[in-house]
C-alpha cells in the first residue's frame, strides 16, 4: 500500500507545481529562506538516497539541469528508482510523508 501512497502523494505535488513557470520556481518557499527549486531538488536528493540505500548503491548526487521546470519529472523518477528498488513499506511511507510536508510548504 505504501507505493501507492507515496504515488499518490508525488502526483499531487506534480500536478500543484507542474505548470509552474521559472519565477514561480525562483520564489521563495513559504516560512523558508530557500526558493521553491531549491526545497523540491533538496527532496529529489532525498528520495534519491533512499533508493540508493534500499538498493545497496553509493549515495551519488541529483544534479541541477538547466531548468527547474523539469524538478517534476526527477521527482517522479527517483520516486519510481525507490520503489523498483524495493524499500520496504516503512521507507515508501517515509518518503511519501516528505513529498506531503514539501507540498506542503510550497
Amino acid at each position: 500500500m505504501s507505493a501507492a501512497e507515496l504515488d499518490r502523494a508525488v502526483e499531487l505535488l506534480v500536478r500543484q507545481v507542474g505548470h509552474w513557470t521559472q519565477p514561480r520556481w525562483s520564489a521563495q518557499a513559504e516560512g523558508g529562506n530557500v526558493s521553491r527549486a531549491d526545497l523540491v531538488h533538496k527532496l529529489v536528493q532525498e528520495i534519491a538516497n533512499l533508493a540508493a540505500d534500499a538498493a545497496g548503491e553509493p549515495r551519488r548526487d541529483v544534479p541541477r539541469l538547466g531548468s527547474d521546470l523539469v524538478l517534476p519529472d526527477q521527482l517522479r523518477v527517483v520516486a519510481g528508482d525507490l520503489v523498483a528498488a524495493g524499500a520496504p513499506e516503512t521507507v515508501l511511507a517515509e518518503a511519501a510523508a516528505q513529498v506531503a510536508a514539501t507540498r506542503a510548504t510550497l
